[in-house]
Order: C-alpha cells, then sequence, then structure tokens
C-alpha cells in the first residue's frame, strides 16, 4: 500500500492512499474518495490515447492523473524535443528571409550555427517565462511554494504542459497560406495548457495562474527586446 497522501482524487484533488485494491484473479476494485465518494481516479481504466485526448482537452481531472497518480518521467526529454522544434521553425524563418539563392551560399548557410543560435535563445525564452510564473506565484501564495518538491512539481508540470509545441512541426510541413495563424494558435493552446498545470499542481482558481503567465510573458518579451538590441534575428 501507498503511503499516507501518495495519489490524489482527480475529482476533488483530495488526498489517498490507493488508486485500487487488487483482490487477485484479476479483480480490481477502483478506491473511492473519502471526500467526494467518486472514484479517486477512473483514468486507470482508460486507454492511453482517451487519457491524451482529454489532456489536449485541458481537462482538470486528466491533468491530475497525470501529474499526481502516474510516474512518467519524460518532462525532461519533451522540453528538449519541443525546443528543438521552437529552434527549427525560427531558423526555417530566418533561412527564408535570405534573398540569396546562390545554392553554394544555401549549403554554406545550413552549415552555420544559426540552428544552435536560435536553440538557446528558445531556450533562454522560456527560462525567463518560467522564471516570470515562479517568482509571480511565489509572491502571491509563499504558502503554495514552501518546500523544494512543490517547485519541482510545479516545473514538471509546466514542462509537460508545452507538449503543444510539438504541433509546430505539422504545421510547417503541410505549410499553407494560414501558417502564421496556425503557430499563434499553437502558442495561445500552450498558454492554456500552462494556466491549467499551474491551477492543477497549486489548486487555484482561474484567474491566478494567468496573472503568473501574464508576467512571465513580459519577463519573456523582455529577454527578446534584449536580443533585438544587440541585433540578433529572434
Amino acid at each position: 500500500m501507498a503511503a499516507q497522501g501518495a495519489y490524489r482524487c482527480i475529482e476533488c484533488n483530495g488526498e489517498a492512499t490507493e488508486l485500487y485494491r487488487d483482490y487477485q484473479r484479476g479483480v480490481l476494485r477502483i478506491s473511492i474518495c473519502k471526500s467526494c465518494q467518486k472514484p479517486v481516479d477512473k483514468y486507470i481504466e482508460y486507454d492511453p490515447v482517451i487519457i491524451l485526448i482529454n489532456a489536449v482537452l485541458c481537462k482538470a481531472q486528466a491533468y491530475r492523473h497525470i501529474l499526481f497518480n502516474t510516474k512518467i518521467n519524460i518532462h525532461g526529454k519533451l522540453c528538449i524535443f519541443c525546443l528543438l522544434c521552437e529552434a527549427y521553425i525560427r531558423w526555417l524563418q530566418l533561412q527564408d528571409s535570405s534573398q540569396n539563392t546562390d545554392p553554394d551560399d544555401l549549403i554554406r548557410y545550413a552549415k552555420e550555427w544559426d540552428f544552435y543560435r536560435m536553440f538557446g535563445i528558445a531556450s533562454l525564452e522560456q527560462t525567463s517565462f518560467f522564471i516570470g510564473i515562479f517568482i509571480t506565484l511565489w509572491w502571491m501564495t509563499p504558502e503554495m511554494l514552501k518546500r523544494r518538491s512543490d517547485f519541482i512539481l510545479l516545473l514538471k508540470a509546466l514542462l509537460l504542459s508545452t507538449y503543444g509545441k510539438l504541433l509546430l512541426i505539422p504545421a510547417v510541413i503541410w505549410e499553407h497560406d494560414y501558417t502564421p495563424l496556425c503557430l499563434a494558435f499553437i502558442k495561445v493552446f500552450v498558454l492554456i495548457s500552462n494556466s491549467q498545470a499551474i491551477r492543477v499542481t497549486l489548486n487555484l482558481n482561474r484567474i491566478l495562474p494567468w496573472f503568473a503567465i501574464f508576467f512571465g510573458l513580459i519577463l519573456e518579451n523582455g529577454v527578446v527586446c534584449l536580443f533585438q538590441r544587440m541585433g540578433w534575428d529572434v
């Protein structure tokens, strides 16, 4: 049996000691939450595709299942891959802005370090965005971030909630006249996912997460302005 408070009810966010009880011979019984009298986590019976769809729909129950009741440890790899996707998009846009069509020059251009520079810029922007969120939340609700584990859990939630950036690649592969609009929608979707992740992790209302995201965007745009003053294309 798990330790006290090892799991969370996906409906009321109450603590639970177990998700189900195994009576052997394939007989399982889902635990009932003592607070809301509903199943602690109905998603343990669901197919991963259904869970992913519910997460895409930004359902709080799906987020609680993923963050509290599973042992997903891909947030670091997912973050790197999303940053690579964003860097690739920026690198393509920088390449498209070049007016020189000489094939030899394009080959030379491809060998430059612009892609790695874009990856570094994207990393710094995301880091500043997260720092803005952490500073705001720590200032507004210091009791929510008392322990190091609270910061780690929130960081993990934010990293996982940036999965929407993976849509950048198909948006460019299937390039059409509405690609800029698609990129804008992807940005909005990622921000909505970030807001839901903050809300679920810290059990907050809907306003405070958006307040934190707003200040995160201010700090991120400040970094962008700094790069532009340095004469860098971002």
